[in-house]
């Protein structure tokens, strides 16, 4: 099939197909690992996150990577923008709280 999409007829139809992988959601010891890895990649100290913050971004993240990382993004602005050196419990809910994060079971301790 590869051979007769590689014809010079069939190069628009080629242009259009996509492969997809399906991944599994990874348990929370692993998207724990996956963002202290993310921390080491940037040269950040693991205590950067405090222990709160960190499960809370695991549990909000529900496995999907997309979710931890741009969480954790948005963590590190939170905390820049606050002048902090270490995300806390109070970054992370802020963050969370935005429309586009809001879920009510993911924020922990945090004010309506």
């Amino acid at each position: 099939m590869l051979y007769a999409l590689s014809l010079k007829t069939h190069e628009d139809i080629k242009s259009r197909i996509t492969y997809s992988v399906t991944t599994v959601k990874l348990g929370p010891d692993d998207m724990e690992q996956f963002l202290l890895r993310e921390l080491d990649a940037c040269g950040l100290p693991y205590s950067t996150l405090s222990p709160e913050a960190l499960r809370l971004l695991v549990r909000s993240a529900d496995g999907i990577l997309r979710k931890a990382r741009n969480s954790g993004l948005g963590c590190l602005l939170e905390a820049v923008r606050a002048r902090k050196r270490v995300i806390d419990l109070e970054n992370a809910n802020r963050v969370l709280r935005q429309p586009h994060w809001r879920q009510d079971t993911d924020m922990e301790g945090a004010m309506p």
